[in-house]
């Protein structure tokens, strides 16, 4: 069977491609991303939100992984989102397809904060100008720091943060 759902094999190896280009963009540039959520981010929109360095969410924000619930598993989001809520949320999240309100996303960890819808785009804008008053240097700097770190082993996260020579898989 070469044809999936509503496309081609193909056109969801383009679309992936795509999406992992966008996700490793976020990471590479050296300015901080932010998210700015107003609604349903599931998915792909959950990867995405959990790839950005921060994340502002309206109440009415909701995330998921559904995967599961169509014969498919979100292994993509996955990374991300282990990364950003933690092995057994994460877990839950893939496992179940139930998604999460966006006050259990800010206490898990996948936002930074929850406001109300009317106030989304002040916050994140707040946020973003409290990050700008800083040394652009600095910031790219220290964005760089903390996803090396963050990669690397749990073992290794100590070394890096002290300018070792230990690289980012742990060796010497």
């Amino acid at each position: 069977m070469n044809e999936l759902v509503n496309g081609s094999i193909a056109e969801y190896r383009r679309l992936f491609d795509v999406c992992t280009q966008l996700m490793a963009k976020i990471q590479a540039i050296p300015q901080p991303v932010i998210a700015q959520v107003q609604g349903i981010a599931t998915a792909a929109g959950c990867q995405l939100v959990a790839t950005c360095d921060l994340a502002v969410a309206s109440a009415e924000a909701t995330f998921a992984t559904p995967g599961v619930k169509n014969g498919l598993f979100c292994s993509t989001p996955m990374v991300a989102l282990t990364r950003a809520v933690g092995r057994k949320r994460a877990m839950e999240m893939l496992l179940t397809g139930r998604g999460v309100d966006a006050n259990a996303a800010a206490e898990w960890g996948l936002v930074n904060r929850v406001v109300p819808a009317a106030g989304l785009e002040a916050e994140t804008r707040k946020l973003a100008c409290q990050i700008a008053e800083a040394s652009g240097f600095t910031i790219a700097l220290g964005k760089q720091a903390f996803l090396r770190a963050d990669r690397a082993r749990p073992a290794a996260r100590l070394c890096l943060c002290e300018g070792s020579d230990v690289d980012e898989r742990g060796g010497a």
